[in-house]
């Protein structure tokens, strides 16, 4: 399925493009039909994983500090609603995720059914990036809004996990979330968090698939 949602990402690349790729296997297999198809482009992304990939496929990339403006960029998430609100946990690398998302033209999810939902369950966490002199005071405006955080931490590294840039990664859960608008403006609200793995006004399309069907959702 991952092969199959990667070839119809791959119908939306041109020649001439600056493309994001974001982590995760479906766009690895991305990358691998991108350096078959030998289409000139050049890729932007917040993965290091892919950009070890580019490399070894010879896909020339830029430095995302070097662009303000993609054509398309792809990526994945755990939950996504009919309303195109996403949501992302795992990978800790949301903020420079969230800003390639802001620079391009359009923003797609490569999904499979199981992570499409009417409205998003919240049954992952909302991850925070936060500056680490801002943990208690975070932790009491989440638990303000009925959230449930949880320090993340490592058994690979002594203390919390920290993102790429140093700051700490804070994991909130949320139940019967009402109104995600609310939710994302009263997080992006709270002084300390510098980004959230929600995102809401951001994605144009999702791409998701079965063994049987791909579907489009605007």
């Amino acid at each position: 399925m991952k092969r199959k949602c990667a070839l119809e990402a791959l119908k939306y690349i041109q020649d001439g493009m600056i493309i994001g790729l974001g982590g995760g296997s479906t766009v690895a297999y991305l990358v691998e039909y991108l350096s078959q198809e030998k289409k000139d482009i050049q890729v932007v992304t917040p993965s290091y994983q892919t950009a070890q990939l580019c490399l070894q496929y010879q896909l020339p990339l830029l430095p995302t500090w070097s662009v303000d403006n993609i054509d398309i960029a792809f990526d994945g998430c755990d939950e996504v609603d009919l309303k195109l609100n996403a949501l992302k946990s795992g990978g800790a690398i949301h903020t420079k995720e969230k800003i390639i998302a802001a620079m391009a033209k359009q923003y797609v999810l490569l999904v499979d059914e199981s992570k499409v939902y009417e409205t998003l369950p919240f049954h992952h966490s909302v991850t925070l990036e936060i500056i680490p002199e801002s943990m208690s005071i975070v932790k009491k405006q989440i638990e303000q809004l009925g959230g449930k955080v949880h320090m993340r931490s490592s058994k690979a590294k002594d203390g919390f996990t920290m993102s790429d840039h140093g700051n700490f990664i804070m994991d909130a859960s949320f139940q019967h979330v009402k109104d995600i608008k609310k939710l994302n403006n009263d997080l992006n609200n709270i002084v300390g968090i510098v980004e959230t793995s929600l995102f809401v006004g951001l994605v144009t399309s999702v791409i998701s698939v079965d063994d049987a069907h791909v579907r489009v959702i605007k």
